[in-house]
């Protein structure tokens, strides 16, 4: 599985950043974490905010911090 943390190094993309690991440990499943802080290859995304979460190519979540619940979901979910 893929993730992508979205985002130029604001508190809130820091913030997603910690919180996927966190919820990678706790759904237990294989993942690998990439910070993409190149404007240009945001911008590829369909994102109008900051931070995004991008879970094997598609967009989870952008303009907010969602809850570690709420991570931990998606990724069982594309863990499946």
């Amino acid at each position: 599985m893929e993730i992508k943390i979205l985002g130029t190094g604001c508190p809130k993309c820091k913030r997603l950043e910690q919180l996927t690991h966190e919820a990678v440990a706790e759904a237990g499943v294989e993942a690998t974490v990439t910070k993409v802080t190149d404007i240009a290859a945001i911008m590829a995304y369909p994102i109008v905010n900051t931070p995004g979460l991008v879970i094997d190519e598609v967009v989870k979540a952008s303009g907010r911090l969602p809850q570690k619940a709420e991570i931990v979901g998606w990724l069982q979910e594309a863990g499946r």
